[in-house]
């Protein structure tokens, strides 16, 4: 990569497969056949694979998507990112796994494509494949009975006077106001209490169950990238958030609208890498001729 490349922290895989999929529907895959172990150690005894459905056609619209490759089961796996500077700030334009193996002897090409994934606008998630069969998404359950209220709006300030809170953290800023980590019941209390307030109108208040979705969502708000991670089934695990504003204008539609990128297989050296390649020729062309 670049010397302009960021250090992402490490994930680990001790099942011997990682994979990088769509983290608004990473959990769904029980819902339409095997779990995604299953299908990510299949995948991995091939030399890794793009994972989706239906699985001998067409990926499916607005459905999971995932690839799934082998990788070394007994140390950590390096994560980078190169950025770009896009509409409201820096963005992945590449990301890149060292997979801690060796690229094999018996092959004649230096790069594999496996396929290719759209951008999430709920995010992407990295991690083991059998960790991720644990994953909490956005509609589950807290996993520790906890919850965080946030809220914002006109009235926010006034809110704060009367209901109390912090700001929460956030990248080049603050956040809205909220109360984290309370137990459930408080924090539906808590929430309760302020929409039943005077002012409603111009007051919004969000209570967020401790799902995996949430946890990487906040441990990546204080990184420029939006990139945090979690514990998972004792595997380190990386969330990677979007810009809105760059999601909505790059890769709205998904692969609906055909805004996919590839995602390959690559010799380094001896080692082998797994990239993820977002395109940005277009704005670049745009920006030079402007």
């Amino acid at each position: 990569m670049s010397e302009t490349s960021v250090d992402l922290g490490v994930v680990t895989a001790p099942s011997g497969v990682l994979v990088l999929g769509m983290a608004g529907s990473i959990e769904q895959w029980p819902e339409i056949g095997d779990p995604l172990s299953m299908r990510a150690l299949a995948a991995a005894r091939l030399g890794g694979s793009h994972l989706h459905e239906p699985a001998d056609g067409p990926s499916s619209e607005w459905w999971c998507e995932a690839v799934a490759v082998p990788a070394a089961a007994d140390r950590p796996l390096k994560v980078r990112a190169e950025p770009w500077a896009s509409y409201d700030g820096p963005v992945i334009s590449v990301l890149e796994v060292d997979l801690g193996l060796p690229w094999p002897d018996d092959r004649s090409v230096e790069r594999i494509r496996l396929g290719d994934l759209p951008v999430d606008r709920c995010g992407m998630v990295l991690g083991d494949a059998r960790a991720l069969d644990a994953f909490v998404g956005l509609d589950g359950e807290s996993v520790d009975g906890l919850a965080d209220v946030t809220y914002w709006g006109k009235y926010a300030d006034d809110a704060h006077a009367r209901f109390g809170g912090e700001r929460t953290p956030q990248y080049g800023g603050q956040g809205p106001y909220g109360r984290l980590d309370l137990p459930l019941r408080d924090a539906d209390e808590f929430a309760d209490r302020m929409r039943s307030w005077g002012p409603r109108t111009g007051l919004m208040v969000s209570v967020d169950a401790h799902t995996h979705f949430h946890l990487l969502e906040r441990a990546g708000r204080t990184h420029p990238l939006l990139a945090g991670r979690i514990e998972l089934d004792g595997c380190p695990v990386l969330g990677l958030g979007w810009d809105p504003g760059d999601h909505s204008m790059r890769h709205r539609g998904e692969r609906a609208w055909n805004q996919v990128y590839p995602v390959t297989l690559e010799q380094s050296g001896a080692t082998t890498l797994l990239r993820w390649t977002i395109s940005v020729e277009a704005e670049e062309t745009e920006q030079a001729e402007s």
